[in-house]
C-alpha cells in the first residue's frame, strides 16, 4: 500500500472520511456523513436514513449519503465539532442548541409549543427570521427543522402526577441549561447524561429516571428498566438539520440544492412518523406493562412560570420571543 492510500485508510479508521475523501486516488461519490444520537427503531434514525434515500436517488454518482446513529461518531457536542471541522458533514442536534445560541432556550420553555401546527408557525415567523441566522453567526447552517418530539418522564420509584413527586428523583436530562433548571424548580434532581449512557444508570440506580419523546424511550428499551411512564408532554424539542458551514461552501451548487431541498421536504415524513410513533409506542408500552399516567397539566403549567421569568429577563430579546411564540398558539 502507497503513501497515500495508507494516508487516507487510517483517516477513514479515525472518523475524518470527508477528508480522506479528499487524498489523491480517491474515486466514485463523494461521501457525506450524517450523524445523529438515535438508537435504530428512533425518530431520528428512521428520519436521517429516509433522508438518505431520497437525497442518494436524486444525486446519482455525485455524492451518497451515509447515515450514523447511536453516537457512531460521537455526541451532540462531539458533532457540532466535527462539523466545525469538516470530518462529519450533516447532525441533527436538539436540546444542545440551547447551549450553542442562547435565544434556542425558547424551545426548552415547559408547555410553549402546543401542537405540530403551532411549531410550524413558529418556524415560519421566529425561527428562519431570527433564530437561523444566530445559528449563521456560530459557523453553521440549518437545512431544515425536523423534530425529536414531545418528552414525558419515566421512573422507577412513582407515578409522577405533579411537580411535587419529583422532589428528590434522580432525573436524567440532556444538557441543556434551561432543561436543568426546569426541573430543579419541579425539585427533582437533574443531570445531564449523554443518551448513550443512560440505560446503563438506570438500570443500576445511577439514575431513577429520564425525560425524552417515546420514540426515543422505546428505541433505548428504557421500558426494560422504568416501570413507570408520565405523560407530561413537559416540552416539545424540534431537531435541526446542521450542517457546518465552511464545508457546506465547498459542495457543489447542484449537490447543495439538492439536499437542501429534499431535507426541508422530509419535514412531513417526519411530523406522519413522529405522530404514528406516539400511538404506536404507547400502546407497546402499556403492552409491555409500564405503568402510565396522565399529570396535572395544570400544576406543571403553574410551577414552569418562574422558568419564563428567569428566560425571558436574562436573555437577550428573549421575552419578545416568548410573547411572539405564545400569540402563534391560537392563530
Amino acid at each position: 500500500m502507497n503513501y497515500t492510500s495508507n494516508c487516507c485508510r487510517w483517516l477513514t479508521i479515525l472518523g475524518l472520511g470527508t477528508i480522506a475523501a479528499a487524498c489523491g486516488g480517491s474515486s466514485g461519490p463523494v461521501e457525506l456523513r450524517f450523524g445523529h444520537v438515535g438508537p435504530p427503531g428512533s425518530l431520528f434514525a428512521e428520519s436521517a436514513e429516509e433522508f438518505a434515500r431520497r437525497a442518494n436517488e436524486r444525486l446519482g454518482d455525485r455524492a451518497t449519503v451515509l447515515v450514523f446513529g447511536s453516537s457512531q461518531l460521537g455526541g451532540d457536542e462531539i458533532l457540532l465539532q466535527k462539523l466545525k471541522l469538516g470530518t462529519v458533514d450533516f447532525a441533527l442536534p436538539s436540546t444542545i442548541m440551547s447551549s450553542t445560541v442562547d435565544a434556542f432556550g425558547l424551545f426548552e420553555m415547559p408547555y410553549l409549543v402546543q401542537d405540530r401546527n403551532h411549531m410550524r408557525r413558529i418556524e415560519e415567523e421566529i425561527f428562519w427570521p431570527i433564530l437561523e441566522p444566530l445559528v449563521a453567526e456560530r459557523g453553521y447552517k440549518v437545512l431544515a427543522v425536523w423534530e425529536n418530539g414531545f418528552r414525558h418522564v419515566t421512573n422507577s420509584i412513582r407515578p409522577i402526577v405533579s411537580p411535587e413527586d419529583l422532589a428528590g428523583i434522580k432525573l436524567r436530562t440532556p444538557r441543556g441549561v434551561w432543561r436543568v433548571k426546569m426541573f430543579q424548580a419541579y425539585g427533582a434532581n437533574p443531570s445531564p447524561m449523554p443518551l448513550s449512557e443512560v440505560f446503563i444508570a438506570l438500570q443500576t440506580g445511577v439514575m431513577d429516571g429520564q425525560e425524552n419523546p417515546l420514540a426515543q424511550i422505546v428505541s433505548s428499551k428504557f421500558q426494560e428498566v422504568q416501570p413507570y411512564l408520565s405523560l407530561t408532554r413537559h416540552v416539545y424539542t424540534p431537531a435541526y438539520v446542521t450542517v457546518g458551514a465552511d464545508r457546506w461552501s465547498r459542495l457543489s451548487e447542484d449537490v447543495r440544492r439538492i439536499l437542501e431541498e429534499t431535507a426541508r421536504e422530509m419535514q412531513a415524513f417526519v411530523y406522519a412518523t413522529a405522530e404514528r410513533m406516539d400511538t404506536e409506542l404507547l400502546q407497546q408500552l402499556r403492552d409491555a406493562g409500564v405503568a402510565v399516567n396522565e399529570p396535572s397539566h395544570e400544576r406543571f403549567v403553574a410551577a414552569s412560570q418562574a422558568i419564563y421569568e428567569e428566560f425571558g429577563g436574562t436573555v437577550g430579546g428573549a421575552r419578545a420571543l416568548l410573547d411572539h411564540a405564545l400569540s402563534l398558539a391560537n392563530d
